[in-house]
Order: C-alpha cells, then structure tokens, then sequence
C-alpha cells in the first residue's frame, strides 16, 4: 500500500510547520509553479497566522510581479529569511528586502540547484569556484542584501593551492513542488512541463533531511500507467499529491504541446524584430558568433539575439542552450523567458549547470545594468533593489566569451537613426559605465585571471576587457567620441588607435 497521500491544496498547506525551510521551484511566466500549493500556504497564513518565519530557498524567478509566486509568502510574520537567485517577479518580497523585514540572501542560481543536489546526498555542501570575486563571496558581501542578514552562507576554502567557495548546506524541511501527472502509487512524471529545473534535486533534498515532499499535478492516472522512463520523480520521495485539474503550462499558457517537446510545429512565422536602438545592439553583437558554438542568451536584449537567429533561418548553426535545462527550439522571451518551442532536449537543471560551470558553453550573451573602470558588471543590485542574477553568475563565470549587450545610458534616452547613423538627441539620466559598479555580480579581474574573451556591446560603443583595463574598441557612425562616450562615463577606458566605426548597416531598418 502506497504511503503518499492525495489531498486538498488547504489540507497540504496545513502540513507546514513554523519554522519551516521550504524549497520552491519555478522560473517567471509560472514555468512549473506550484501555484495551487502558493496560494494554500497565503491563504492559510492570511487566516490563522501561521505558518510563520518561514526560509524560503529558491534558484531562479517565481511569480507575476503583482500576486502569485514569491508574492504570496511576502507577508510580515510569514517569511523571515529568503536565499533567491532571482527576485524581480516579487516586488513585495524586494520591498519587504529594502524594508529589513526579512533576511534577505542572494545566490547563483545554479549554485542553489546543485547545492539542493549536495544536501540530497549528505556531502558538506557546494564546493565550486562560481562566485569568486563576486558579491558572493565572502570576501565581499557573501551573498547578504540586507542589514537583517547576518548569515555566513559562503566561506573559502582552499584545496591544491587554489581558491574555492564553499557553499554551506541549507537542509528542506518542506518541498513544494509541480508535476504533470501522478499515479495512484504517487510516481510523479513531468510531460507535460517545459523544463526539468531542479525539481528531482529539491525533492531528494526534502527526503534526506527529513521533511516533507508535496506535489502539485494536473491529474490522477491508474497505477502501472506510465512507463518507468516518463517516471522522473518516485513515489519513494513523495508524502503528498494535491491534483489540480485547472493546472496550466504557464500564467498565460494553457497547454502547447511543442512547449513541452511532446510534439512539434512547423508553422511558427519567424517574424523581423523591430528596429530599435535594442536591435542595433543585438546586431553587433550576433556578429560575434561562428558556426556550431555552444551558446547562451541572458534575459532581455540577448534574447532579440534569438529571435534575429530564428528569423535568419541560422538555428540549426549553433546549439542554443537555456539555464533551466534546455536546448535547441525557438527560444520565447518576455515573461516566458525559459520556455522554449520545439526544443530538441531537455535536461536536469543542476546537470545544465555542470556542464557550464566546466565550461561548456562557447559564448554568452548576457545584459548589464552597470559596468565599472575594472570590467565588473552588476545585474543583481540596483537602485537598492535586491534583484538578483538568477544564472548570471554561473553562466559569465565559465563561457569562453562572454558579450555583454545593454544602452549605453538609460532614463530619457533619445536616440535618431537614418542613413547608417545614430545621434543622441537626448542622454539619459542614470549612467551604466561607472567608476565603480554598487554590486560584482562579474568580476573582470576573474575573467582576466581565467582568460575569458568578454565584450561590452552598446548602441553607441563597443567595448572590451583586456589585461590593462577596458578599451573601447568601436564607436557608432555618428556619435561624438567626446560628448557622447566619455563625456558621459563614469571613468576613462583606453581608446584603440584607430577607433574602427561600427558598420552603417547596424543603424539601418
């Protein structure tokens, strides 16, 4: 007779204690949330007051920015400590940061992945050199956001002469996890979901420290009726199911069949994006690519990388990989960034970020909101806002070259293009090329140390990384090196003599 139990999503939230460390997975758009579970924890806590100081372990994005995801535990009393990679789909849990009502941890997304992997197996938590010279480092700010964190979650050890971080272990007393289907014996399979992330290594995690593994699943089939191989979580690791009927893909996706590689389709139009000062830096920053390179696309204007890919029919050069376990497809973007149609596999969260933490992936296009006179890049603090960097770190840490794609300024910027040129009719407010960046989220000393080829692509200029410093190395057609550039950094690159120009056709719808 099996042990697990199905129940009501009110009669598994009544399964929390207080106190509880709860691992959650998810990553924006409700990409395998378990929003029935959420919303059963809010709603009992809203009634009764309990549970309450939760810790709350997630690695990349969960939620709509208003109310589901991480805004639901984003309650005074209910949450006290949050360890997220990613917090921008919360910003009640980011006020509640900016607040001190909560202690508030980052870490690498990747690294919280593989760190539920270490705590399922019992080994003395993550040794890794991702995150050294970053704000996670204990050196640094070792992963604190807030005056409320007190916390060592990081400490330095060293093995054979060189530097590592160790990531020390957070056991799950709780895990509330999404599947797609359970049987009567509570084998849980993922069909139906667009990624794997790190549901079987928060599940095994929960289990081996002694909690309590809940699922989420869309429906109840008969025993025996799914195959051992579409079987990716055991009834051995399960204590509860809750089986919601109106479960769907995403926020605003209600089952697609080529979302979830159970099927294929051949009639996506491969639309050209519009032209923009977003698409000039996507441009030029495609022409860094060459054939069959191992590659990643960050979050925003990389993904116009993608798109620019698709439309020129060039998919099948290069193997695209998302963080959350995926390859190949049309990659979507918006708040389904991690969804991709028609991928051609799909993998293990924790297992993608091995293979890039070994340095599997050949280039990466990632954003940036600030980069300082020594290479760093910020992306996960800014304007005192926790925000995160998801896979940033993982990923920037360990790519072979890493380009860099934002605007130059933000805030009121205007920008004309015509005739192969652009001119700045307006700069914007806020600077992104500082003195010094607020938070390392990228460390250029690291990347110097380690090798990497790194570029900063922007509208107006490209810069990039080298042994003595930042050096611009291209200026737009158009632009004013003076006025436009270094009148409106925060420090000095080093100028390339000649200052080759970026190509006119960039600039031309």
């Amino acid at each position: 007779m099996t042990k697990v139990k199905f129940l009501t999503a009110d009669e598994a939230a009544a399964m929390i204690e207080d106190g509880a460390v709860i691992g959650l997975t998810g990553g924006g758009g409700g990409l395998v949330e378990a929003s029935a579970l959420h919303a059963a924890v809010e709603r009992r806590f809203l009634a009764s007051g309990h549970p309450r100081n939760l810790t709350c372990i997630h690695a990349l994005g969960i939620g709509d920015r208003q109310e589901r995801g991480m805004n639901r535990f984003a309650h005074a009393g209910m949450t006290s400590r949050v360890i997220g990679g990613h917090w921008v789909w919360s910003p009640r849990m980011q006020q509640m940061a900016r607040d001190n009502e909560i202690e508030a941890y980052v870490l690498p997304g990747g690294v919280i992945m593989q760190l539920m992997r270490e705590v399922a197996a019992g080994r003395p938590g993550l040794i890794t050199h991702v995150g050294l010279g970053t704000f996670v480092d204990p050196r640094l700010d070792g992963g604190r956001m807030n005056e409320a964190a007190k916390q060592n979650l990081t400490e330095i050890i060293t093995i054979d002469g060189r530097d590592y971080l160790r990531y020390l272990p957070v056991p799950v007393t709780v895990a509330l996890l999404r599947g797609s289907y359970a049987d009567e014996d509570g084998n849980i399979s993922l069909e139906e979901e667009p990624a794997n992330l790190d549901i079987y290594a928060i599940a095994a995690a929960a289990h081996n420290s002694g909690g309590k593994v809940i699922f989420q699943v869309r429906g109840k089939v008969p025993r025996h009726s799914m195959k051992a191989r579409e079987v990716r979580i055991p009834a051995a690791l399960v204590d509860a199911v809750v089986v919601d009927e109106t479960q769907r893909q995403g926020y605003d996706v209600v089952y697609e069949a080529a979302l979830s590689g159970q099927d294929r389709r051949d009639d996506l139009a491969s639309p050209q994006p519009a032209f923009s000062s977003r698409l000039v830096i996507a441009r030029r920053a495609q022409q860094e690519l060459y054939e069959n390179a191992v590659i990643n696309f960050g979050f925003g204007i990389p993904d116009q990388i993608a798109k620019l890919i698709d439309h020129d029919g060039h998919a099948g050069r290069y193997f695209q990989t998302i963080e959350h376990g995926t390859y190949g497809g049309r990659l979507m973007d918006g708040d389904l960034f991690g969804y991709a149609m028609n991928p051609s596999c799909m993998i293990d969260g924790p297992s993608q970020f091995d293979f890039y933490s070994g340095g599997g992936l050949d280039i990466a296009f990632l954003g940036f909101g600030e980069i300082d006179a020594a290479g760093n890049v910020n992306v996960s603090k800014l304007g005192g806002n926790t925000v995160g960097p998801g896979g940033f770190i993982d990923i920037a840490q360990n790519a072979r070259k890493v380009v860099f794609c934002g605007t130059f300024d933000t805030g009121g910027t205007r920008l004309e293009t015509g005739n192969g040129t652009l001119r700045v009719t307006s700069h914007g407010r806020i600077r992104k090329l500082v003195e010094k960046a607020d938070q390392i989220t990228f460390s250029g000393p690291q990347a110097s140390v380690q090798g990497q080829h790194v570029i900063y692509v922007t509208e107006r200029a490209v810069f990039e990384l080298r042994e003595d410093g930042v050096h611009l190395v291209e200026i737009a057609p158009g632009i004013d090196l003076q006025a436009d550039v270094l009148d409106r950094m925060g420090f000095t690159p080093r100028i390339e003599s000649p200052l080759s120009e970026m190509k006119s056709s960039l600039f031309q719808e």
